[in-house]
């Protein structure tokens, strides 16, 4: 069955002081994208479609396209490789960008941006984390029977796994029943204290939060049908900005959050054996340098995932 891979990689990574999205941390270099790319084409997908700024398309293919254009699928079959580009020209026309606005406009426009690019069922990921091998082989089969309308699915995490010692985070924080999302909220500053706690930072006082809940990665997977409700979200939110919003996001968790309180979808959440990582601040680098080098010489990975 075909199935698309959405890498949303035009984020500017600015916590990280750099292009996380295209730094070398695996033995040979490798960048972290490559890790979730190699792991979703042994799980069966057949395309891969990259959100990128368009002044890092030769770094990309450099790094990774240009010898992607001659993979193959698990099937044996030519690798599709496709590029959107996150740029201010597909913001729709009765918005004016105001003047001092250099952000993106976040991940729902950065999804929406592949849309000339999709026809089939497609997971959604950011570039700059580590997902784990069984987490595509989980959406990738969850794609395969999903509904074509109204559901969607996610793979979650334990929120104790994906904080940082080097600073605060963002995590979509979830409320599940029976396998399926009810709630969701993008929660900012999440901090991990040196007793253990973690903490939402964000308000005059720290609320604590369990290790033990769900938060959303950005892994999401969707049937093609999802980008008339992102039209119509992203549309709406941009109707709402004021002139002095000019660092505001259209966020995914948040589109998802809303649609379900409205209650025009159901997702389904899947978890997965794997651990999550990822470099949120440089000093990250390091730990997930020595993780990825442990996979490898447990042969998770080849010695090389360059070719």
């Amino acid at each position: 069955m075909k199935a698309a891979l959405v890498l949303m990689a035009a984020g500017l990574g600015s916590r990280y002081g750099g292009n996380k999205q295209v730094d070398g941390v695996g033995p040979n270099g490798e960048i972290l994208m490559e890790y979730s790319i190699h792991d979703a084409i042994r799980a069966g997908f057949t395309k891969v479609v990259f959100i990128i700024k368009e002044d890092i398309v030769e770094l990309v293919d450099r790094l990774c396209g240009n010898y992607l254009k001659n993979a193959k699928t698990a099937d044996g079959a030519p690798l599709e490789v496709c590029y959107a580009m996150q740029s201010y020209d597909s913001v729709p026309d009765f918005y004016e960008i105001p003047a001092g606005r250099t952000k993106p406009f976040g991940t729902v426009h950065a999804v929406l941006c592949a849309r000339e690019y999709i026809s089939e069922p497609f997971c959604v990921i950011n570039a700059d984390d580590y997902y784990g091998v069984d987490a595509f082989r989980t959406i990738y089969e969850e794609l395969q029977h999903m509904p074509q309308s109204g559901h969607a699915a996610m793979v979650g995490y334990l929120l104790k796994n994906t904080v940082s010692e080097n600073g605060t985070v963002t995590r979509g924080v979830c409320q599940t029943e029976n396998g399926l999302l009810t709630g969701i909220r993008e929660t900012m500053k999440i901090r991990l204290f040196p007793d253990g706690t973690i903490a939402d930072t964000s308000g005059d006082v720290p609320q604590l939060l369990d290790g033990e809940t769900v938060v959303s990665m950005n892994l999401w997977g969707f049937q093609p049908e999802i980008f008339a409700a992102l039209d119509d979200y992203f549309r709406a939110f941009l109707c709402s900005l004021k002139p002095e919003d000019i660092k505001a996001e259209c966020l995914l968790p948040t589109m998802v959050g809303d649609e379900l309180a409205a209650g025009r979808l159901q997702v389904k959440v899947l978890s997965s054996a794997d651990r999550w990582f990822g470099m949120t601040y440089h000093e990250d680098r390091a730990a997930v340098k020595e993780e990825l080098r442990k996979l490898h010489e447990q042969g998770v990975y080849p010695a090389t995932l360059k070719r």
